[in-house]
């Protein structure tokens, strides 16, 4: 990894990467940029938008983050972005006070790139750009400005996994770093708790599609990650989540080096008290059946 470059500078030199943040700003005028495929002129209206997110990016926060996946973090962090609002609307979401309620403020290109400038100045291995799925237009649009003024760290897509293969058509070339969520095994049980249609079959898509465009993650000599796909799932109480079934389909449809992080920190967040058996934190020996089943299906890169 000599000689790693991220994979957007190429585009960036091509020309390519300005006209990818043209095409998908035109994206924005009959929206199909997240798999809600919900076709509003963002450009005029936010009041029908499932993300309720018009042209301009909202941000909660921007800084170094050393809580996350260890090839992220590294000694100096990973420079994560959380942008607020999201185009999943989970009633458990433990961030739901920037997912749905919107905390935040609304940044310009200008002020984006700036951010993910001032993320690498800090030291940080990477950009971190956290529930970028409904903000992708504007995400391209600051890269095309942070690139034209430096910007070379690897660029993390840390998404809830109902990502469109229009968006990550654009993205191709452009992530280094994908880290998806695969949150349900049955789409019945993710309507009813991410109030979203078809989820299991649109993130197993969009994970096939994104391990196509990167492979399997790769790390420098000190352990950080440069390039690949790194996939999270959170373990639920009673086994809500279908753990089980999504553990093979990562072994057996995707690949069983996948670097995966089986996740244990489950606990009541925002409407989950109304919702048993997720009125409860996740038992250490649920997650421990977790683990064996991971094992049981060849899955061995455990964060």
């Amino acid at each position: 990894m000599k000689s790693f470059e991220p994979a957007y500078r190429g585009l960036l030199r091509s020309g390519e990467l300005a006209e990818r943040a043209r095409s998908a700003h035109a994206h924005l005028e009959r929206c199909d940029l997240c798999a809600n495929q919900c076709h509003v002129n963002r450009l005029q209206t936010i009041n029908s938008a499932i993300c309720r997110t018009g042209e301009s990016a909202i941000v909660y926060s921007h800084g170094p983050h050393f809580g996350e996946e260890r090839p992220l973090v590294g000694r100096f962090g990973s420079g994560t972005i959380f942008f607020s609002r999201c185009n999943l609307h989970c009633l458990f979401c433990q961030n739901w006070e920037i997912s749905q309620r919107g905390e935040g403020r609304e940044v310009s290109p200008e002020e984006l790139a700036a951010m993910m400038l001032e993320l690498q100045e800090l030291g940080c291995h990477n950009i971190n750009f956290v529930s970028p799925s409904h903000v992708v237009a504007q995400i391209l649009a600051a890269l095309a400005l942070a690139a034209e003024q430096g910007l070379r760290v690897p660029l993390v897509y840390n998404t809830g996994g109902y990502d469109s293969s229009e968006a990550l058509a654009l993205l191709d070339g452009v992530v280094d770093i994908y880290m998806p969520d695969m949150k349900f095994a049955d789409s019945a049980t993710a309507l009813k708790y991410l109030q979203v249609h078809n989820y299991p079959k649109v993130n197993q898509a969009a994970v096939k599609e994104m391990h196509r465009q990167v492979g399997e993650l790769v790390l420098d000599k000190q352990g950080i990650a440069r390039r690949g796909l790194l996939i999270r799932h959170l373990v639920l109480p009673e086994n809500s989540a279908g753990t089980e079934q999504i553990l093979a389909f990562i072994a057996q449809e995707i690949s069983p080096d996948t670097y995966l992080n089986l996740m244990d920190q489950y606990r009541p967040c925002y409407r989950a008290n109304e919702l048993p058996p997720l009125d409860r934190r996740l038992r250490r020996s649920e997650f421990q059946v977790a683990r064996v089943q991971a094992g049981k299906h060849g899955l061995h890169r455990l964060d």
